[in-house]
């Protein structure tokens, strides 16, 4: 599924690539984290549309699940981040590389909000618009980089198609 156009990368330098993207973006979240923690604590920035305002969340997704243990919403997070970094590492070959950077992402975020909730069962979210949850930068990570993945495996079969096409004339 790679583009034959643009040299590609050996399996160790996209896998290395997928586990950079994805600890540069953690280290962001995490930062980003602490840093609402400090700076939020009993104030409200005002941005615009959006506002930067101290929440948290001890459910999954819009606060679901949030009358479940905390450890089983912990592990089972976990498992599902290390199913998709599985995923990613076993196909960074074949994966087209805007996906492969947004497998890296979804690994990032999911990874960021586990340690957010490792110690105390919340998460903590800082984005606030009045008209939808409040949310945080892994939220941001996870929700975009998923459509991400989906657009570029989507470009590339187009690719595919449209050379297996001109192949045969």
């Amino acid at each position: 599924m790679t583009s034959a156009s643009s040299p590609v990368p050996s399996t160790a330098g996209r896998r290395q690539l997928l586990i950079t993207v994805a600890a540069v973006l953690t280290a962001l979240c995490v930062i980003a984290k602490v840093t609402a923690d400090r700076q939020l604590a009993d104030r409200t920035v005002n941005l615009g549309p959006l506002d930067l305002q101290l929440g948290f969340n001890f459910g999954v997704a819009f606060g679901l699940g949030d009358q479940m243990p905390k450890a089983a919403i912990v592990v089972v997070t976990a498992a599902i981040t290390l199913g998709v970094l599985t995923v990613a590492w076993h196909r960074a070959q074949e994966l087209p590389l805007v996906a492969l950077v947004g497998f890296a992402a979804v690994v990032a975020g999911a990874l960021s909000n586990v340690v957010d909730r490792a110690p105390d069962g919340r998460v903590t979210d800082y984005f606030h618009t009045g008209w939808y949850p409040t949310f945080n930068l892994p939220d941001v990570l996870i929700t975009v980089d998923a459509g991400l993945i989906v657009l570029g495996v989507i470009r590339e079969d187009r690719n595919a198609e449209t050379s297996g096409r001109s192949s045969k004339t």
